[in-house]
């Protein structure tokens, strides 16, 4: 009796120790974002816009490239205007060696001043359409500094009054 008793009770230590033994967990973010049908302004692609975006040193012209991205555009009643929140530019912790940012959507380039600009007309709006939005580095005075920059670019969309 006390070695069945022994036995089982080794069992049981062995199957705890199975189960506590290899343990993952993952926690990652979801989220979706649903348009409104009559109003939308998103990314064609939705993989790159909440990720840090690379603008490439270019060995060949010793330039900073720009980036290129398309948004899919809707509105059912009126042109889109877009503004920047702020002023675009890439820091590297030296203000004097700010790389300052042009930014154009649609071909017009954007500033962040108080009033918006339009960059879809209502006809192009109303249909529907893919548009561009560019992002281009302006070369400082003095050239571009060695270092590791970075920087946020802050769009407002809105629908033109009617």
């Amino acid at each position: 009796m006390i070695k069945q008793s022994a036995f089982a009770l080794c069992v049981g230590v062995m199957t705890c120790a199975q189960v506590f033994a290899a343990r993952e967990e993952r926690t990652f973010e979801v989220w979706a974002d649903i348009p409104t049908l009559g109003f939308y302004v998103i990314p064609a692609e939705t993989n790159w816009i909440h990720l840090e975006q690379t603008l490439p040193w270019n060995r060949n012209t010793s330039r900073l490239d720009g980036l290129r991205k398309h948004f899919d555009v809707k509105h059912d009643t009126s042109a889109i205007e877009a503004r920047l929140d702020a002023e675009p530019y890439l820091f590297n912790g030296r203000e004097d060696q700010n790389i300052y940012l042009r930014v154009s959507f649609n071909g017009q380039e954007l500033s962040h001043d108080a009033t918006p600009r339009q960059v879809v007309s209502a006809a192009q709006a109303m249909s529907g359409g893919r548009f561009p939005l560019e992002i281009q580095p302006k070369v400082p005075v003095g050239g571009y500094k060695p270092g590791t920059y970075y920087g946020t670019v802050q769009l407002i969309f809105s629908a033109a009054a009617p």
